[in-house]
């Protein structure tokens, strides 16, 4: 197909997450700076340290009517979590949820996951040790494997367009998304469905990241155990969920009288090639992922609006991206609002960039900044406006989302308010 450089807009929006099930009970919980961190339910985490046993877990979640029992017992939550969120999302969209066929070669699906269905692989292991290899489902392959949030989707929507998983640890999502504007710029699509699922809370991946002393530990008090940018923060909370966005071509989204929500306007990409888990302190891979994100989208450091930041609440990677952000934007850092909504989410890995990408489309459309909780005794090097505490109002045209994963993925997305002038 010949290349056409569309621009690409997005027209739904889906999330399950830690503060609810839906975009809009998500997006209503962050502007009141509530928190969905809470004490570990999911497993008996008896032989972990208590202070570790903090999530932020999907609450209330009901898979019916996007899928019945029977076929959510042969997929992994994470697949479950993201087909919830893409009905949403395609009903958000006006094109009628999971169960309505779309233009089929003209839409693909791209999910990204960082580690795909670990509990049933975990509980699948302990049957065979337990009762023999005969008594593995045949469906436990197609159920786990990370392609299959995206396969599931194009399965129930009949998109015939480009299907794949992205994996690139927290990046995976915003990954996902890039693509997905590639995708369509290029013409090998006239819409994509993208975003992330994640469903890892899990003993393993608990005594991993423990061992990796990357956790926060905060067991007394769980809502505060998230505190990026606070000169106490001492690491992430373990979280899971879902985001799914529908990207269009400019002129599809028109012809069907879509209603807009905002503009993807570039993505940056870099690779720290630095370390397996920790950035350099300079935050050098961040910074160039921002760097490439202002030129991919055409613009100059002072037209930046809002930064939503990766701001895990680790004590390395808050100052890396600190430091990276001041590199890039100069004077302008100081008159950027920033604000971490993992303070309110925790982190949901491979799924978190499509649900902050999500919330950063909500941002534009509503010209509201979020807050960043916990944000008590901030940091004397982390020295930028990190929004704490409230939200605030603000004139919001464009928005950075960054994403950085394990391995040294960096990813910076790049999104405009939609100002209704086609």
């Amino acid at each position: 197909m010949e290349r056409t450089d569309r621009r690409v807009v997005i027209t739904g929006v889906g999330l399950v997450t830690a503060l609810g099930n839906t975009s809009e009970a998500t997006w209503r919980g962050v502007v009141e700076g509530r928190s969905g961190i809470g004490s570990l339910t999911r497993f008996d985490s008896g032989d972990l340290p208590e202070a570790v046993r903090i999530a932020g877990e999907v609450k209330d979640f009901v898979v019916e009517p996007v899928l019945d029992r029977k076929e959510a017992r042969r997929m992994d939550l994470f697949i479950q979590y993201a087909l919830v969120a893409a009905d949403e999302a395609l009903r958000h969209a006006g094109m009628g949820g999971l169960t309505r066929v779309l233009d089929p070669d003209e839409t693909g699906v791209i999910v990204g996951s960082g580690i795909g269905g670990i509990g049933t692989i975990l509980d699948t292991a302990d049957l065979a040790r337990e009762k023999g290899t005969g008594r593995v489902s045949p469906f436990f392959i197609p159920g786990v494997i990370g392609n299959l949030a995206a396969a599931q989707i194009a399965i129930r929507i009949g998109a015939r367009g480009p299907n794949y998983a992205t994996v690139s640890a927290c990046a995976s999502s915003n990954h996902a998304i890039g693509d997905a504007y590639h995708v369509i710029r290029r013409g090998d699509a006239t819409t994509m469905v993208a975003g992330g699922a994640e469903a890892a809370l899990t003993q393993l991946s608990y005594a991993g990241y423990h061992a990796a002393r990357a956790l926060a530990t905060e067991y007394d008090a769980p809502e505060t155990a998230s505190r990026p940018f606070d000169l106490r923060r001492n690491g992430f909370v373990h979280a899971e969920g879902a985001g799914i966005l529908v990207l269009e071509s400019l002129e599809s989204a028109l012809d069907r009288r879509a209603t807009i929500l905002a503009e993807v306007l570039g993505i940056g990409l870099s690779a720290d090639a630095h370390h397996v888990t920790a950035p350099p302190e300079d935050g050098g891979g961040a910074g160039l992922a921002m760097q490439r994100a202002l030129r991919s989208a055409g613009l100059g450091p002072e037209e930046v609006d809002y930064i939503n930041a990766h701001g895990t609440s680790t004590p390395v990677g808050d100052l890396a991206e600190t430091r990276a952000i001041r590199r890039v934007f100069g004077p302008h850092a100081d008159r950027i609002p920033i604000s971490s909504i993992k303070s309110m989410l925790g982190h949901a890995l491979g799924a978190s960039a499509a649900i902050e990408a999500v919330v950063c489309v909500n941002a534009l459309r509503e010209s509201i900044v979020p807050p960043t909780i916990n944000l008590t005794d901030p940091d004397p090097e982390c020295d930028l406006d990190y929004v704490p505490h409230e939200a605030r109002r603000a004139d919001l045209r464009t928005a950075i989302s960054n994403s950085f994963g394990f391995g040294g993925a960096n990813t910076a997305l790049v999104l405009g308010r939609w100002e209704n002038s086609e």
